[in-house]
């Protein structure tokens, strides 16, 4: 079940990575009882936040999207995040061959889903869209998350602890990139024209 895993993801990480990797679930398995029902909770929350409860600088007037702005930008989000697993999972999976790693493609992306659970958990504290909180909870949450993908890596691609070191940091460098290209795909969509539509009041 998907919670028996969070659970055990926060508590007892490495133990849960072995119970993980003894499933040995397809990647459809993985997307359905995982990745696509975790994945929604920043988009929704964000939704909700933006839309009913916005957010103010210096006390002044609140701001909030227009719900059909909103709309777009959560589908989006989740459709973005989907895409991120997958891709990541398949980096994984090519880059096992250099580091001695024999694992299935299902075994990666199982690897890159579960390494996104505090950041997906997180995305609850969207409902209240205020910067200064957000990062103080995002931070722990991304630091967690890079230590679930060190601790996962040697455990799901059967690799040593050397190799696994490395191995998760050339991951964590793919991720990177990733987010970066996401960003740059944003503020050129941003710029020409199509970006969230705010109301005040």
């Amino acid at each position: 079940m998907v919670l028996n895993h969070v659970w055990g993801l926060f508590f007892q990480p490495k133990k849960e990575w072995k119970s993980i990797k003894a499933e040995r679930c397809t990647v459809g398995k993985c997307f359905c009882s995982h990745v696509l029902i975790l994945a929604a909770i920043p988009a929704i929350a964000g939704y909700i936040g933006t839309t009913q409860v916005g957010w103010s600088f210096g006390g002044f007037e609140t701001h909030r999207l227009t719900t059909q702005s909103a709309l777009q930008i959560a589908i989006l989000t989740y459709l973005t995040m989907l895409l991120a697993v997958f891709s990541l999972g398949k980096a994984i999976h090519w880059m096992g061959q250099t580091y001695g790693s024999k694992q299935t493609l299902p075994q990666a992306i199982a690897l890159a889903a579960y390494t996104a659970t505090p950041l997906w958990l997180m995305g609850l504290f969207f409902l209240y869209p205020v910067l200064w909180i957000n990062m103080l909870i995002g931070l722990p949450a991304l630091a967690y998350t890079v230590y679930l993908l060190y601790s996962g890596v040697p455990v799901m691609m059967s690799v040593s602890q050397e190799r696994g070191f490395l191995f998760a940091s050339a991951v964590l460098a793919v991720g990177l990139v990733m987010l970066v290209a996401v960003l740059g795909a944003m503020a050129m969509l941003w710029s020409m024209g199509i970006g969230p539509e705010v109301t005040t009041g």
